[in-house]
């Protein structure tokens, strides 16, 4: 699965009430996401883990989707000549 797919999928699912809740609300869930991540690797749970990085990823093309981003064209622009800093 590419970036662009992961976003138009996650948009399809949830791209009106993502729009609905607004981008700031949506920020706020991404961090708590990112929260969770922590725990999991503070308590060693690989398997949480597992499932709270997934739940970033979701929540970060969210944000995209609500924004107005295309991440994967994002992404290319910047890392795709390799490191940004190490050129």
């Amino acid at each position: 699965m590419n970036i662009a797919y992961a976003q138009k999928l996650i948009d399809e699912m949830y791209g009106g009430r993502d729009r609905a809740r607004g981008l700031d609300k949506t920020a706020l869930w991404l961090v708590s996401e990112m929260g969770e991540v922590a725990d999991s690797l503070v308590k060693n749970d690989l398997e949480s883990l597992r499932e709270e990085v997934s739940d970033v990823l979701a929540w970060l093309l969210t944000l995209c989707n609500v924004s107005g981003i295309d991440l994967e064209t994002e992404f290319k622009r910047k890392y795709g000549n390799g490191c940004p800093r190490c050129r």
